[in-house]
């Protein structure tokens, strides 16, 4: 198969961060383990375990795979007219015995085993395996990704993007992860009730069959070290962003060209994710209004984590320009897409800030604290964000990094978030980008003036 520009700097880059990327997996016809009798569990097998089920669906909405077909729900307001989420019960040693799942234009979508009581893998973590056989039979524009629970609303994933489009059209394969993919200090897994998941966006079809949970196996898939996940630098590998990351970043470097060329410098650059890439969209009139006189420059990229942020900074986003004031706020997508602990988060942020410092020594950073997020203040997100803040606030310096928290710009006095503010709980409105540009204009113009 061939694969993108993108891909294949991926590939470089994960062959450097994941070793044994590539290696081939078991023959379909291997045994799950050499493990003995009882040292498996069987999770989904020609059936799902004693009381579970295969369910199909997206974030909001499911359907129980109980007969030889279910059709997730349409959703009152769909994201194409297009859109369609199915499984089937289908056959690889057995009828039945597999699942086909077929998805079209959708953001997110799964194939979860749920539903039954609570499951112990506490004695599995030491040395066991996911394992399962999986037949990719179209992954030419979706993404791919295998998901365990972790405790109470905690999941960990598994991004099988780019190995899993190398799958394609090879047939049934085995592929067995180590259980460290999916744990983390601090987890519980002592009360599992989602001991497997595909997760899936885009469009594409793929088989599951036999999936177990083996006490001692041999992993031939491989998965990020989340210690250094953040810190290692890496394109954005989502299926929704092959088409548009790299080319956007392209498009960057030619603007900062452009400017150049036209005897002008960003006086004040902003870097981060979707939330900054919005003052192209949403905010354009409010960053009209506020930062054009300092041409500034908005360097955000939807979906980005840390990590994906330092790959941009180490090919030449901030080169050759001399802002004297950076704003930095980035971190929510280590947050909500892997649930990354917040030292992991804060330790991108500083890798973030160093790079910065490095490459713009006499630019003044504004650190912002990363946006609450989540409707209600108990939410887990936003307490992983309070806690990323609460590391990240030790950053400042006073003289080269200054940190400012305009949460309480955002939020209603209770800690609630407003639709009027935050229609999705996550991204600004243009009313937030408003109260955003407010909120960081004292700080902003007094960074400015200290530099002058």
């Amino acid at each position: 198969m061939k694969l993108s520009p993108l891909l294949h700097t991926a590939a470089a880059t994960a062959a450097v961060t994941l070793s044994g990327l590539g290696q081939p997996a078991a023959a379909a016809d291997a045994p799950a383990s050499a493990a003995a009798p009882g040292d498996v569990l069987n999770v989904f097998v020609g059936q799902p375990m004693k009381g579970y089920q295969v369910t199909i669906g997206d974030a909001e909405r499911s359907a129980p795979l109980t007969g030889d077909r279910a059709d997730a729900p349409p959703a009152p307001k769909p994201e194409a007219p297009t859109t369609r989420i199915s499984a089937r019960r289908s056959a690889k040693d057995g009828p039945r015995d597999a699942v086909t799942m077929t998805w079209q234009d959708t953001w997110y979508a799964s194939l979860r085993v749920t539903g039954g009581p609570p499951v112990d893998l506490r004695p599995y973590l030491a040395h066991g395996t996911l394992e399962f056989d999986i037949d990719v039979k179209d992954l030419r524009q979706g993404g791919l990704s295998f998901t365990l629970a972790c405790g109470d609303g905690c999941e960990r994933k598994v991004n099988h993007l780019i190995p899993g489009r190398a799958l394609e059209g090879k047939g049934w394969q085995r592929l067995s992860f180590s259980l460290s993919c999916f744990h983390r200090d601090g987890d519980d897994f002592s009360r599992v009730t989602l001991p497997f998941s595909v997760e899936v966006g885009g469009r594409g079809e793929l088989s599951i069959a036999n999936v177990r949970i083996v006490r001692r196996g041999q992993a031939n898939a491989v998965c990020a070290d989340y210690r250094t996940e953040s810190v290692t630098p890496s394109p954005l590998l989502q299926s929704w962003s092959l088409d548009w990351w790299m080319p956007r970043h392209e498009q960057k470097l030619a603007e900062i060209r452009a400017m150049r060329a036209a005897g002008k410098n960003p006086e004040v650059v902003f870097i981060g994710d979707s939330i900054t890439q919005g003052w192209e969209d949403v905010g354009k009139a409010v960053w009209a209004e506020s930062f054009a006189r300092y041409n500034a420059l908005a360097l955000g990229f939807g979906g980005d984590h840390t990590e994906n942020v330092l790959w941009r900074l180490q090919h030449g986003e901030i080169d050759g320009i001399a802002p004297k004031v950076t704003v930095l706020m980035i971190g929510t997508n280590n947050t909500g897409d892997r649930q990354d602990a917040p030292t992991a988060t804060a330790a991108g942020i500083r890798r973030l800030i160093s790079e910065i410092r490095m490459r713009q020594p006499g630019s003044k950073i504004l650190l912002l604290a990363i946006f609450p997020r989540d409707p209600k203040p108990d939410g887990r997100a936003r307490a992983l964000n309070n806690e990323i803040n609460a590391l990240i606030r030790g950053f400042a310096d006073g003289q080269a990094v200054h940190f400012l928290d305009i949460g309480a710009s955002l939020t209603n006095p209770d800690g609630t978030l407003s639709p009027e503010v935050m229609p999705d709980f996550l991204h600004l409105s243009e009313r937030g980008y408003r109260l955003w540009a407010q909120a960081i204009t004292p700080a902003l113009t007094r960074l400015l003036n200290d530099t002058r």
